[in-house]
């Protein structure tokens, strides 16, 4: 959250500050978050933010944040089912890359 905030610091101090911020994740965007509300800008009217995971927190701050929610029942389940085949049949188990559709949750922190 601390880096999050001093990012959103030094964004500010820009010739010419950004109209939005996605953060990596939500801690970062809550970081975000307090230093533009510290600051006086009004979000989303002056800057929208959205952060990445939604985290319970994010629905719960002054501004609640707009997120991106991973299905993690989903990934989990898949790891580790793709885990067991590999450990059972390591000589057949192939490898995968497995792609999730993530959920966009719109809350008050973007227009």
């Amino acid at each position: 959250a601390a880096a999050g905030q001093q990012a959103a610091e030094k964004l500010l101090a820009q010739d010419a500050p950004p109209d939005a911020l996605f953060c990596a994740n939500d801690l970062l965007a809550l970081g975000a978050l307090r230093g533009l509300l510290q600051a006086g800008v009004r979000v989303p009217e002056d800057v929208s933010l959205i952060g990445y995971d939604d985290i319970d927190f994010a629905s719960a701050s002054a501004v609640s944040l707009s997120s991106i929610r991973q299905p993690t029942y989903q990934l989990g389940r898949t790891a580790t089912e793709l885990l067991l085949d590999e450990c059972d049949n390591p000589g057949t188990h192939a490898h995968q890359q497995i792609m999730f559709q993530p959920d966009l949750v719109v809350r008050e922190s973007t227009r």
